[in-house]
């Protein structure tokens, strides 16, 4: 699975864009803690595994930029850009 197919599904189980769930993180002072109190604050408030939970916390602590590593391979983790979409499956340009 992809990295951005981990934000499109963390937006299908929780109702919420990746971008609205950072910005709640960020609300609750959560850029600078531990994966940990992240990780039990998706899965109290939205019931998220830890595979979906820990690309949140990447995104909420770098930020949407990945590395080139997996980007136009042919594998299942393969990337189509190295900026993830933050703003909704239905809105990104690059799979519309």
């Amino acid at each position: 699975m992809s990295f951005q197919a981990y934000l499109d599904k963390i937006e299908e189980k929780t109702g919420r864009t990746p971008r609205e769930l950072v910005d709640e993180a960020e609300g609750k002072g959560y850029k600078d803690v531990k994966a940990g109190v992240i990780c039990d604050w998706l899965k109290a408030d939205y019931d998220l595994g830890r595979g979906h939970a820990m690309a949140l916390v990447h995104v909420i602590k770098n930020g949407p930029q990945i590395s080139d590593k997996h980007v136009g391979t042919k594998g299942t983790h393969s990337d189509p850009s190295n900026l993830l979409w933050l703003d909704g499956k239905a809105t990104n340009p690059l799979t519309a």
